[in-house]
């Protein structure tokens, strides 16, 4: 049976289009769960449930987890009273065949996914981004040398202790996860196109001014699946 009040999400966007900042907002607003594949394969394996079973010595042994597991363990997640509402899916699915998995899983929930987002920003703007932020360790505290600069530089406004740059937060690694990011999700935009499930955001504007396309995009197509209802 289908839940059309039932929403399903997903967030496609490259490092540093603060797709995280955006799902904070979205995910509190509606009361619907956020679903990271790491955050959800670490909670299997800290549950020790039969999928955490598998999982963990996976990843153990630095191989990829299978699709299969994923949309397995996607599947346990929507089970949950977090999920009853909808969900918000970042960082799966990445390529069209995981798409097709998701999509079967659904089916067989009755559920469907509702809305793609894609966070469009320039990798000029990505790079000044990613390489401008500096994280307090013990913390977990965030800045930006240009957007949120700690009061005294390189120090955490806090504890005073040194900041550092995340090891992949320069230029050339970044260079190398862009690159790997275009070329895998190029195909996934054109499969939610043909789906009629993509809608770009711009990514570059204030944070605030992003999550107002959202809410805006929404909007819309609620408007036309009501007046297609008369």
């Amino acid at each position: 049976m289908s839940t059309s009040w039932y929403t399903g999400y997903i967030f496609l966007g490259p490092p540093g289009s603060g797709k995280g900042t955006q799902a904070a907002k979205l995910t509190a607003d509606d009361d619907i769960c956020h679903l990271s594949t790491g955050d959800m394969l670490r909670a299997a394996i800290s549950s020790g449930s039969e999928i955490g079973k598998k999982v963990e010595p996976i990843l153990k042994s630095g191989a990829l987890v299978s699709d299969e597991i994923v949309v397995d363990l996607i599947d346990e997640s929507l089970n949950s009273e977090a999920c009853k509402n909808g969900f918000l899916l970042d960082g799966f699915p990445r390529t069209t065949t995981q798409a097709e998995k998701l999509d079967t899983m659904l089916q067989t929930k009755g559920k469907q996914i509702t809305r793609v987002f894609d966070f469009s920003c320039s990798d000029e703007i990505l790079t000044k981004r990613v390489c401008g932020r500096r994280l307090h360790k013990a913390s977990g505290r965030t800045y930006h040398v240009d957007f949120h600069p700690p009061k005294e530089e390189g120090k955490d406004d806090v504890t005073g202790e040194a900041l550092i740059q995340r090891p992949d937060d320069n230029e050339e690694s970044l260079k190398k996860r862009l690159t790997v990011f275009h070329d895998m999700t190029s195909p996934l935009r054109t499969y939610y196109e043909n789906a009629g499930k993509l809608s770009v955001v711009n990514a570059a504007l204030p944070s605030s001014h992003v999550y107002a396309q959202i809410r805006a995009i929404e909007m819309f197509h609620k408007v036309l699946a009501s007046q297609k209802k008369q």
